[in-house]
């Protein structure tokens, strides 16, 4: 019987699978990507909330205060989206839209105090659902794991994924 990439022995589930599904690594790739989607969607859902708040909330965090546009190039969130996520956060008051003063037909978008609070909440979350994605392995092969992700990221982002 084949054995998975890691030397050990396939669960029950594996041994059903084909050899060659077994070993296609951009076939392992989505479907550990699906379940982790799974698991992020689940747990922020618990907190009335969806990835885009997050990425939103912890731009904002990070670098200050933005206008849409900026918070579209940010978190590559398209901006017709983006305006529904911001109202959503808005009507939470977990930011806040005023009028930029060097340009009043553009919004600043501002982090406020309990989207900051909201902000940790749903990465206490994000971690625990991480933590039940990478349980199989070692702090270290999680770090060669996000190396590699990053590294695909950054090349196929290069061109235009």
């Amino acid at each position: 019987m084949p054995s998975s990439t890691s030397g050990t022995e396939p669960s029950a589930g594996r041994q059903a699978t084909a050899a060659r599904l077994l070993n296609l690594r951009t076939r392992l790739l989505s479907l550990a990507a699906n379940h982790s989607d799974r698991l992020v969607n689940e747990g922020l859902g618990r907190a009335d909330a969806r990835k885009w708040h997050y990425a939103v909330l912890a731009t904002l965090e990070e670098f200050g205060p933005a206008s849409q546009a900026g918070l579209s190039s940010r978190t590559g969130i398209h901006r017709s989206d983006l305006v529904a996520v911001i109202n959503e956060l808005a009507d939470r008051a977990q930011v806040e839209r005023t009028p930029d003063p060097a340009d009043r037909r553009r919004n600043v978008i501002t982090l406020t105090a309990q989207g900051r609070r909201h902000m940790l909440e749903l990465e206490k979350l994000l971690i625990q659902a991480e933590d039940e994605v990478l349980a199989p392995l070692s702090l270290p092969e999680r770090q060669e794991l996000g190396r590699l992700l990053a590294a695909l990221v950054d090349h196929h982002g290069r061109h235009g994924m």
